[in-house]
């Protein structure tokens, strides 16, 4: 381990002396166990949370290949979900890493090594027809898990969660981002729009929800073994919550837009793949895709006004700005869907104020 500049893009910058040492003695320990090289020792990647990733080789004699390190300080982030939820998860089928070791006092965590190729390197909104397969694979696990899915393993996705996420936005994109003070007018539509969000969305079939389930956190199959299934990462936050979440959290990335009929063609799959499964038997949605499809949007919409509050937070309050940046996709994002709903034109019409937009006219937001 390393504390030399952060410059270098090798080095591993440790900000207390006291966990970098229990990280090296414990480090230690899994390189004699496991058989790894300390020298190899590298950062992986880091995530929007306090975890942090790290990598290295193992040695030949304990089958060579590479491992990953989390290091999550337990006064930040608490592992025992990411434990419990790769055990579901692989008990369903769904390729996830396996835990070697795992220190729960300190935060440490050994895991096996599902590769660095997220499907999100592999995407291009340009050439849809490539992007298929991979939809198709990541909707497979995904259907998977979810009818493995029972109540009271997970937290529920209740009313307290979807209102708790929901005020991310007035709280960080409109005020502290926007510097926007809302007036009663605008307090009472964000106050009659979060209702009807969680009254539509509180009334869809509960299933296990990932909540981050898009192409970042998706891993392409190895090289060597191209007929794995596609990796599951970031799954900690799990929930027993609306079927409609994940899929709408595929097809309205944070990192990249799709055009509208792909977005269309990869849902109308998986819900035909779903129905078949038994899993669309509500409320006709089974024989109506345009129902299942408007139940998506909505659940859509708490995403999208709640990673943008996320993002100006990361920026703002945890000096991540990379993710603001992408604010202004969810942005098009909300406004795209209410402008669908006779009763989110309330909601347009704050939108188009915050963002300086009101002189616009019949204006259209396509991809981004």
């Amino acid at each position: 381990m390393t504390t030399t500049a952060p410059s270098d893009p090798t080095a591993i910058v440790w900000s207390d002396a006291a966990r970098q040492a229990a990280f090296a003695h414990w480090f230690q320990q899994q390189a004699v166990a496991q058989g790894l090289r300390p020298d190899s020792l590298r950062p992986a990647s880091a995530d929007a949370s306090f975890r942090r990733y790290f990598r290295a080789d193992r040695d030949a004699a304990h089958g060579g290949g590479t491992v990953v390190v989390m290091d999550a300080p337990p006064a930040q982030e608490n592992c025992r979900p990411f434990v419990d939820v790769a055990a579901l998860l692989r008990a369903a089928g769904v390729r996830v890493p396996d835990i070697l070791a795992w220190d729960e006092p300190q935060g440490f965590m050994l895991l096996s090594d599902l590769g660095d190729q997220t499907l999100l390197t592999a995407l291009d909104p340009a050439r849809p027809a490539a992007a298929l397969p991979h939809f198709q694979d990541a909707t497979a696990a995904l259907l998977d898990w979810q009818q493995t899915s029972r109540p009271g393993v997970l937290p529920a996705y209740d009313e307290a969660l979807l209102r708790r996420e929901l005020q991310l936005f007035p709280d960080w994109y409109l005020a502290q981002h926007k510097g926007v003070a809302l007036d009663d007018a605008g307090r009472a539509t964000l106050a009659r729009t979060f209702d009807l969000i969680v009254e539509r969305n509180l009334a869809a079939p509960s299933v296990f929800v990932h909540r981050d389930f898009m192409p970042r956190n998706l891993m392409l199959p190895r090289a060597d073994d191209p007929n794995q299934r596609l990796g599951v990462l970031d799954f900690q936050d799990a929930v027993y919550g609306p079927i409609t979440y994940d899929i709408a959290c595929l097809m309205r990335d944070a990192f990249l837009t799709w055009e509208e009929d792909t977005v269309l063609d990869v849902t109308i799959r998986y819900w035909e793949r779903a129905r078949k499964r038994g899993m669309m038997d509500f409320d006709g949605w089974s024989e109506d895709f345009g129902a299942f499809y408007r139940a998506v949007e909505w659940m859509g919409l708490q995403r999208h006004l709640k990673v943008a509050g996320i993002f100006a937070r990361l920026t703002l309050r945890d000096g991540k700005p990379k993710y603001l940046a992408d604010a202004p996709r969810f942005i098009h994002y909300i406004r795209g869907t209410a402008l669908r709903y006779r009763e989110l034109a309330p909601l347009v019409r704050l939108i188009d104020k915050v963002e300086g937009w009101e002189a616009a006219s019949g204006f259209a937001y396509g991809r981004v």
